[in-house]
């Protein structure tokens, strides 16, 4: 059953436009060529399971948040459903696309490109043979479109462009609307706003600058075209339509100075205000602009990373902050007007602020530059990465969510391991330095350095969290720590060139180090850290695992070949030829083909499955590789991407892109330079940064199983992706008899035979099923049927406990099953703990994930009746003291009475 794509962390944001949801609680983010919806109100993140051929630059969402349009760099859309997170239908637009939008009602989008906008009929609720129809094209501005806006009725929309002008147009023709242009600016147009149910407008340019444009009639004033004129110019633009190859549906021709006798009893416009955002001269260009219509609320974002809050139409500043030093790319406001989304790609950035109690509703950031290293907690609860950026960063796997960085690292991070306790995150980096982190209190604790400055390659830590290892890229020697006293303990040298990689014996305190110099050594760390082992190899070794149960080492060099080892005898057990599973794309200014290049490629990471049985290895390709260990086949690869953004993804020469000068990307768009050419530097992987438009190579940096055996990650130019096994959808029967079948299951359920039952369904292998017959065994019962259960089925029904405590709500009832479970069988289960310990954690990240969330609440409630206790004793006292007065003026009367 291979795994599924899951999830993408570790990029937030890239380019093109925020969307919120109608709802207002969730937003949709483009990531690449992929998009991201991040759901604010229960904290969590989903990337949906759908990808475009290159990044994404426009997204339109639907009024009624069910569709969306995906619009790549190259004009080609997915129509996408949000509910069934399916592609419904694909287009083509043939050019580049500006902005793209939904009108209100939902019947009709619009779609900019070059200097035109077209109208479409949006996809209705009924399956269409063919989903985009064009209905109209609107000429009029002379330079390209930016944006567009639509009024609250649907009837008109405005169109912004970079020739400085706004113009009207109307999605029926109306006999007072003629279609002219809005001047008044000295700079492009960022963004333009219908105000709410009226046809008066606000227009904001690049150079900050705001115009308040009146319309003197109402929505309601607009008038229909007769139906004769209406039928003549239809049938002219019919006529008009056959000369066209491509249809273009009604044309209709703006004027940018229309005559007198034309604007006579026409709608008009006049421009009642314009103000300026940098009178004080500290702000450059405006990048980014929103408007809340319903309150009023303008938001606008600039080069700088600043923003401003206005009330329009008095242009009043509630307030100004600043996010960054980086350009605002996107600005989004939620259906309520509370939260504000900036998205900023510069840095990858994607902010939701709550601008009336000024807090952060989500803050994420992935790495800057490129993930290099990914490992995973010993439940599988959290990711932790590190990055060329020097950033470690911590992941949440099942919310998506980063929840704390570590920025002490001064260079790139090349290695981040966890220890076994999973409280303690370790990294090396370039800069020389190991460090320690706590999960506990987010802190850096030890630092690890060695006698003379190093840069660090790997790192390990053994199974005690007691010894970290380091190797060094430039003095060829492994360090030895102790983690208790921060200690150097010992240097292990004996290595010829750089130490590759270094990996402990899970079950044995035996360190295995990789090195450039063709060899693997093994060295013992209770034996004075000698040299156990030796093994020569025929290439430079680039990585080097050890089994979960230890009893096997896998190597890959720099030949392409993956050996697997016999450390204890020192025997060689087998080899995976990996050269040709690799795949090499071709590099755009690559000089020879891709089946030549993959010959000098090779394996970077390896790591092996849970149960030991299969191993992921990916290196400088779009492809994971997953082998069977014991028969040395490929079981399935998996393409991590297909986003041609990426440089090295194409297998063969595009013809389309070569000329009789040479390859097209050759050319540096817009280097004015005269050196002419500039020649790529040889081993450059990431692009040439001094290009001004260059694309990052695809490749797999590292790849891990998770302990659980449910899922595993890579880090890849792309992000971390996650794939992850979706059992849910697959009929997997196991011991299946004749006599097995839901009906009997149910009978001998009705004759309270539970563990009879229990077995059955089982051996039909549903999961509703199972659930139904667990969950109708009295609880008093457990106890009996957990006894009676044979040996084969403790197993399974302990795998379906972890798989059930994910989604159920009946915490108690299954924590009863998974204890009784446990302490009967728990013996029986300790022989076989090699071979169950990913189900084992798997339940124990069930249940850890189910204590934080009940006993944070706990904590909670507790303060909160602490709270009320304090606050309810307060006004006992005061009450005792106002009424104690009252009783003695009581008594004082009394006494008069009876005297």
């Amino acid at each position: 059953l291979p795994p599924q794509f899951s999830g993408l962390l570790g990029t937030v944001y890239r380019r093109g436009n925020l969307s919120f949801t109608p709802d207002g609680n969730s937003l949709l983010s483009p990531v690449g060529n992929r998009i991201s919806l991040f759901d604010l109100k229960n904290n969590k993140c989903e990337t949906l399971p759908l990808a475009t051929r290159l990044n994404i630059v426009c997204v339109g969402l639907s009024p009624d948040g069910s569709l969306a349009i995906l619009i790549d760099e190259e004009g080609a859309a997915l129509l996408v459903s949000l509910i069934g997170k399916c592609v419904i239908h694909q287009f083509y637009f043939h050019k580049p696309v500006h902005s793209v939008s939904f009108s209100p009602d939902g019947k009709k989008f619009v779609v900019t490109k070059d200097n035109l906008a077209y109208l479409y009929h949006a996809p209705g609720k009924k399956r269409e043979f063919n989903a985009f129809v064009l209905d109209k094209t609107y000429y009029g501005p002379y330079d390209e479109t930016t944006c567009i806006d639509w009024t609250d009725d649907s009837k008109c929309f405005a169109v912004g462009s970079k020739d400085m002008s706004t113009w009207v147009f109307g999605a029926e023709r109306w006999a007072n609307l003629i279609y002219y242009s809005l001047g008044g600016h000295k700079d492009v147009i960022v963004a333009c706003f219908f105000e709410e149910n009226s046809l008066d407008l606000y227009t904001i340019s690049q150079d900050a600058a705001l115009c308040v444009w009146q319309c003197d009639t109402e929505l309601d004033g607009l008038k229909p075209m007769p139906p004769k004129d209406a039928a003549k110019e239809k049938k002219a633009a019919e006529d008009d339509e056959e000369l066209f190859e491509e249809p273009k549906g009604e044309e209709i021709h703006g004027k940018a100075d229309p005559s007198e006798q034309e604007t006579r009893n026409k709608v008009k416009y006049s421009r009642v205000a314009k103000y300026f955002f940098n009178k004080e001269g500290d702000f450059n260009n405006l990048t980014a602009a929103a408007y809340h219509k319903k309150t009023h609320l303008l938001v606008t974002g600039f080069a700088s990373g600043v923003f401003h809050l206005h009330e329009l139409p008095d242009f009043n500043l509630i307030h100004s902050l600043s996010i960054s030093d980086q350009r605002i790319a996107s600005i989004s406001i939620n259906c309520t007007g509370d939260w504000i989304a900036f998205g900023c790609s510069g840095l990858g950035q994607l902010l939701v602020w709550e601008w009336q109690s000024e807090s952060y509703v989500l803050k994420q950031q992935g790495h800057f530059n490129s993930m290099v290293s990914l490992a995973y907690s010993p439940d599988g609860q959290y990711i932790v990465t590190g990055g060329e950026d020097g950033k470690v960063k911590v992941w949440n796997t099942s919310s998506s969510f980063c929840f704390v960085t570590f920025t002490e690292h001064n260079s790139g991070v090349t290695a981040v391991t966890f220890t076994s306790t999973g409280y303690v995150v370790l990294s090396a980096s370039l800069d020389g330095t190991v460090r320690a982190f706590d999960l506990h209190r987010y802190r850096n604790f030890r630092t690890f350095t060695s006698p003379r400055p190093s840069q660090f390659s790997c790192l390990a830590v053994d199974s005690s969290g007691e010894i970290v290892a380091a190797g060094s890229q430039d003095s060829f020697e492994i360090f030895i720590w102790s983690m208790q006293s921060g200690r150097l303990l010992d240097v292990l040298a004996g290595h010829e060139g750089p130490i590759s990689n270094l990996s402990f014996n899970p079950m044995k305190c035996v360190l295995a180090s990789a090195s450039w110099d063709k060899t693997v050594k093994l060295w013992d760390m209770l034996d004075s850290w000698r040299t156990k082992e030796t093994f020569i190899m025929s290439s430079d070794v680039l990585v080097v695992t050890f089994r979960p149960d230890g009893k096997e080492l896998a190597v890959a060099a720099l030949n392409g070949q993956i050996t697997f080892w016999d450390h204890e005898n020192a025997v060689q057990t087998g080899s995976i030829e990996g050269r040709h599973d690799l795949q090499m794309g071709r590099k755009e200014l690559d000089k020879i083909t891709a089946k030549q290049a993959a010959k000098g490629k090779s394996f970077t990471t390896l790591c092996y499955s849970a149960d030991g049985q299969s191993i992921l290895a990916g290196g400088l390709s779009k492809f994971v590789c997953i082998y069977n260990v014991k028969e040395q086949i490929l079981m399935k690869k998996f393409e991590i991407s297909c986003n041609y953004s990426l440089d090295a993804m194409e297998e063969y020469l595009d013809r389309r892109k070569m000329t009789e000068f040479g390859s097209m990307a050759l050319f540096d768009e817009g280097g004015g330079g005269d050196e002419g050419v500039a020649i790529p530097l040889p081993g450059v992987k990431r692009g040439d940064m001094s290009y001004r438009h260059f694309k990052p190579e695809i490749r797999v940096t590292c790849v891990r199983f998770c302990p659980t055996g449910r899922s595993w990650a890579a880090t890849t130019t792309e992000g971390l992706l996650l794939y992850s096994l979706d059992s849910g959808l697959i009929f997997d029967p196991f011991e299946l008899d004749i006599d097995v079948t839901p009906s009997n299951i149910h009978k001998t359920l009705s004759q309270k035979e539970y563990t009879v039952a229990i077995v059955m369904a089982f051996k039909l292998n549903e999961k509703k099923l199972i659930q139904e017959v667990i969950e109708a065994v009295p609880s008093s019962e457990v106890d009996v049927v957990c006894s009676s259960l044979p040996e084969l089925y403790v197993e399974k029904l302990l795998e379906f406990l972890a798989s059930a405590f994910e989604t159920s709500c009946h915490l108690e009832f299954y924590l009863i099953w998974a204890h009784k479970l446990l302490m009967l069988h728990g013996q029986k289960l300790k022989t076989r703990s090699v071979k169950l310990l990913p189900m084992i954690q798997f339940l124990q990240k069930s249940i850890q994930r189910h204590f934080e969330n009940v006993s944070k609440l706990c904590e909670w409630n507790i303060y909160n009746i602490k709270y009320t206790l304090a606050i309810s004793q307060q006004r006992g006292m005061k009450r005792l003291a106002e009424e104690t007065p009252g009783d003695e003026e009581e008594l004082d009367s009394d006494s008069d009475y009876l005297m």
